[in-house]
């Protein structure tokens, strides 16, 4: 152990940062030193042996003799020379790996290097922009230094002048007092009655610095008080000022006064017109006797039909029983050849009359709102209504059906799903997008007292029907909401602990009396509609106003963004170009954005943006927000 230890070589630490060339050595050089060591260490151990031949007078060291001891003894030279050589043999492998241990270190040493070169190349082109950098910032200073030297030149120039500017002023001063002060005292001299020059020298000057002190103050009142009017002026203008505020007063009262005259005659004028038509209404009533057989049900029926309608809606019910007569006596109508209709097959020749009563169109238009509704993939209105009646009838009866239908629903026009279902099949889109907006209001509205009904019992009380309008028509004035409980079974004599089938409301029902008749009962949910259309008109309105009250005014894209936003500061950006798009016909993706030249481009009579706005479903999102008082 004592030898292997002897024979670890120990080199020399070399820096990593070490740089030139002393860090560099040849792997040849440091191959025949260690070659050398191992063979130095190698002979020395085997003369140690040779020493250890008996007859020497030297005492024989303990390194390589066998241990003392009994059962030991000494190996003769022979046998030492043979363990030398096995000790050899067992460090050969040690050579080897000293040698690569060599070649690990010259592989380290030449990365070492070659990273060094690497640092010294990045060090020199770092060392050549800095010089480039002092060099610059150099001349700059260089140019600075000749740049300030050129200033201070010309501010010297400047100040010489300066002060040659003042030396000359002032000699001019002193030769002009000078050369004026002589003559005064020549002139005071030759006044007669002048005994003390003096005493006139002294009230000059004090007379001058009077004058310079006068002309000051002159100067200042100018300045400060040179727009300012005079009193008298002010005084004649405040008091023309208070005259006209007094007849601007007056004149307002008077204007107030006449205003609210205004509004009774209004008043009165509108209390005169509904009594107008009432008494045509009876006129028509009393002279319109139309025979038993253009009205089924006689007299008696006429008088139901013609309660509470004016002339107008007396002849369009008129004209509706006759035309109803007219329909069931035709057994078939005639077909239109292609080219004539797109809302079903062309037919040549003749089409039977399938003769339904009133009440069964108009189921018959529930189901197919019911199925629209349900439908997913949305066709046009006229190729579902066909299929719907193809499902319902059959290909064969189909076609005689959809003649039947249309030629009712044009005839009934007074009745709202008549009229609805006949604007949507001539293809007024938006009419359809209302109903189904007016049914999903509904809905919400069946949803809300579902969920107010804790027991399931079907019954709300007053206090919750109330409070569920409330919340569900935030927007509805108090009397609207006062028609709908009157609608739904409220009394003045009711109290707020009082039940309401709630089921009932949305259940379309008829008259007592009325029941054969088919007249429908004015229901919760046509109160609804009613009120929907009244608002609607009331929103118009409030749109024309802001627009201009001419229905033939040019109205552009801005102009209607605008008014829109000032009459309803709640609508979504989304909303606004729903509005613009059904108003001016427009794709969403072809409406100018905003600050757009082309949006004064654009531009439509408001008649005609009414008329279009009135068949879309449009509504109030917010409030108005109050004018600010004058």
């Amino acid at each position: 152990a004592g030898l292997s230890h002897q024979l670890i070589p120990s080199f020399p630490n070399v820096p990593r940062t070490q740089q030139g060339p002393t860090c560099t050595m040849d792997s040849g050089i440091l191959d025949e030193q260690v070659n050398d060591w191992v063979d130095k260490t190698l002979t020395a151990s085997s003369g140690h042996c040779q020493a250890q031949i008996p007859g020497t007078a030297r005492k024989l060291p303990t390194q390589g003799a066998p241990p003392a001891g009994p059962g030991h003894r000494f190996h003769t030279g022979a046998e030492a020379a043979v363990h030398q050589r096995e000790k050899i043999q067992a460090l050969e492998p040690l050579k080897a790996k000293l040698v690569s241990m060599n070649e690990e270190c010259n592989q380290r040493i030449l990365a070492m290097q070659a990273e060094e070169r690497d640092e010294i190349s990045v060090l020199k082109r770092e060392k050549m922009n800095l010089l480039k950098l002092i060099d610059k910032k150099n001349e700059e200073k260089i140019s600075l230094q000749s740049e300030v030297s050129k200033l201070r030149k010309s501010l010297a120039e400047e100040y010489l002048h300066y002060l040659s500017e003042r030396d000359a002023r002032k000699i001019l001063i002193g030769d002009l007092n000078e050369a004026t002060v002589p003559e005064e005292d020549v002139s005071l001299s030759q006044s007669p009655g002048n005994s003390r020059p003096c005493e006139t020298n002294i009230a000059l000057k004090m007379t001058r610095q009077d004058l310079t002190r006068t002309q000051m103050e002159l100067n200042t009142m100018k300045a400060n008080f040179g727009d300012v009017i005079p009193r008298r002026d002010f005084e004649m203008q405040e008091k023309i000022n208070k005259d006209l505020q007094e007849q601007l007063d007056s004149l307002r009262a008077d204007y107030e006064e006449v205003c609210k005259e205004h509004e009774l005659l209004l008043q009165l004028h509108m209390s005169t017109l509904k009594e107008r038509d009432h008494v045509k209404v009876i006129i028509a009533i009393s002279s319109l006797s139309p025979p038993a057989d253009v009205v089924a049900g006689g007299p008696e029926r006429w008088r139901m039909l013609a309660e509470g309608k004016n002339s107008d809606q007396l002849v369009d019910v008129l004209l509706e029983e006759i035309g109803e007569g007219l329909l069931r006596e035709k057994d078939f109508f005639p077909g239109l050849a292609m080219g004539k209709t797109s809302l079903f097959p062309s037919v040549d020749g003749l089409v039977e009359n399938k003769k339904p009563s009133k009440k069964d169109v108009i189921n018959l238009l529930k189901d197919a709102w019911k199925e629209r509704l349900t439908e997913e993939e949305k066709e046009t209105f006229p190729d579902f209504f066909f299929n719907f009646l193809e499902r319902r009838f059959g290909l064969s009866d189909a076609i005689a059906w959809a003649y039947t239908i249309f030629e009712n629903i044009k005839l009934f026009r007074s009745n709202e799903v008549m009229s609805q279902f006949y604007a949507v099949l001539m293809g007024k889109v938006s009419f359809e997008s209302t109903y189904i907006n007016q049914k999903d209001r509904i809905a919400h509205l069946l949803k809300e007292m579902t969920n107010a009904d804790t027991q399931n019992e079907g019954l709300l009380t007053m206090e919750q029907f109330s409070t569920i309008l409330k919340n569900t028509f935030p927007l509805k004035k108090e009397e609207q909401i006062q028609e709908l409980m009157e609608t739904g079974g409220w009394q003045p004599n009711s109290s707020n602990s009082d039940l309401l089938n709630y089921h009932l409301l949305f259940t379309e029902v008829h008259g007592v009396g009325l029941r054969n008749l088919h007249i429908p009962y004015l229901t919760f949910v046509q109160k609804l509609w009613e009120q929907y259309k009244d608002e609607k008109e009331q929103y118009l309105q409030e749109l024309k106003q802001e627009l201009g009250r001419n229905p033939h005014d040019e109205v552009t894209l801005s102009k209607l963004h605008g008014a829109l936003m000032t009459i309803d500061p709640s609508l979504d950006k989304q909303t606004v170009i729903a509005y613009l798009s059904q108003a001016f016909e427009l794709p969403v993706s072809e409406l100018p954005e905003e600050d757009n030249e082309k949006q004064e481009g654009t531009v439509i009579q408001l008649q005609t943006v009414l008329e279009r706005l009135r068949l879309a479903d449009i509504k109030r999102m917010g409030p108005r927000e109050p004018e600010p008082a004058s």
